[in-house]
């Protein structure tokens, strides 16, 4: 492959130097005559060009699709050699912005890769990044979430809780999430989006969790992920206190079973009283559903409020942040602590509605 790229090198240099004379002088041409012309030889010279470029392009895709050919014969179609292969050509659309190219054999070149070094491997990391930044130029938003929840899976096998790699990953997939809640990417309802605001906190709580019971784990490597667990929760709390109490399940039974009677006359003709039972709304059901939403946003306020009491805990007992690090924390957890409490008061005036 090498060799390849080398050729496709010196082709290039010299297709462009002879694109660069031909150009210099037709602009030579072009001083020397009437100026109404110009601008019609100027067209014509960049039409030049343009053609050249494209028959460029067109010669060095029929030389890669050859040359992946040749190693699939030599080598076989599954063998390792093909996965820098197809990701050179993947790269090489990438650059002409042939976004749906680029994907395909970014797909096989994975395909390869899980074959040749396992379903969880290191080599798969960057063959994953270009399909996740391929599909996001195309919104492929749904191939994107895919992606993403691959490559913390696989770094969820690959890295140990307390490796700063595994941190980074799922930091990265902990904003992607954040992303697909804040401007809604997957098209979700509103009970979608707030479970899978609620996923999401959840999943942070798991890391911070876990990785808190690691000694070798600096509190401040977790900085990024207990504020990104406060902004879903702040999320799922904004959410919910604007959701009206109707939306949320009641903690009582909806119906109840109610006895009627009343005073008839029998085919005798006899005044007999005759009951009977019918199922009527429960009158504590509507106040089960305020408190049941009240419950809802207490567990995210006070989530918010363990978020910052952690924040404020590393800023206040760390001796490794910086002085710039521990003024951005400080900011961090002043416009926590004033959307909490603006939270609060407006949940009290919307309980009810």
């Amino acid at each position: 492959m090498p060799a390849l790229i080398n050729t496709f090198d010196s082709r290039h240099l010299g297709l462009s130097v002879a694109v660069c004379l031909y150009v210099f002088s037709t602009n030579l041409v072009l001083a020397q005559q009437p100026s109404t012309s110009s601008d019609e030889q100027l067209s014509e010279a960049t039409g030049v060009a343009d053609e050249a470029r494209a028959l460029e392009i067109s010669r060095e895709l029929a030389a890669r699709e050859s040359a992946i050919e040749n190693m699939q014969s030599e080598l076989g179609i599954y063998d390792a050699a093909l996965i820098e292969a197809y990701a050179d050509f993947a790269n090489f659309y990438r650059q002409l912005e042939d976004y749906a190219s680029a994907i395909s054999l970014y797909s096989e070149a994975l395909q390869i890769a899980r074959i040749n070094t396992g379903l969880y491997s290191e080599q798969q990391f960057p063959i994953i990044e270009a399909l996740i930044d391929n599909n996001g130029k195309l919104e492929e938003w749904r191939a994107v979430d895919d992606l993403q929840q691959l490559n913390y899976h696989i770094s969820s096998r690959v890295f140990a809780v307390s490796d700063s790699q595994y941190l980074i990953a799922a930091d990265d997939f902990g904003d992607w999430k954040l992303r697909v809640i804040r401007e809604n990417l997957l098209d979700q309802s509103g009970r979608g989006l707030l479970n899978t605001a609620e996923d999401l906190s959840d999943f942070y709580e798991r890391i911070i969790d876990s990785a808190e019971l690691h000694s070798d784990i600096k509190p401040e490597s977790l900085l990024v992920m207990i504020y990104g667990k406060s902004q879903a929760d702040l999320t799922l709390a904004r959410s919910t206190a604007a959701m009206p109490y109707t939306a949320f399940e009641g903690t009582v039974s909806r119906y109840v079973n109610q006895t009627r009677c009343q005073t008839v006359t029998n085919s005798r003709g006899q005044v007999v009283r005759q009951c009977y039972t019918v199922q009527v709304e429960n009158p504590r059901y509507r106040q089960s559903q305020r408190d049941a939403k009240q419950m809802f946003l207490s567990r995210y306020t006070r989530q918010i409020s363990n978020s910052i009491a952690r924040l404020r805990l590393i800023k206040d007992t760390s001796a490794e942040l910086s002085n710039g690090e521990r003024q951005r924390l400080e900011i961090q957890i002043a416009e926590l602590q004033t959307e909490s409490e603006q939270l609060l008061r407006a949940a009290r005036r919307m309980t009810l509605f």
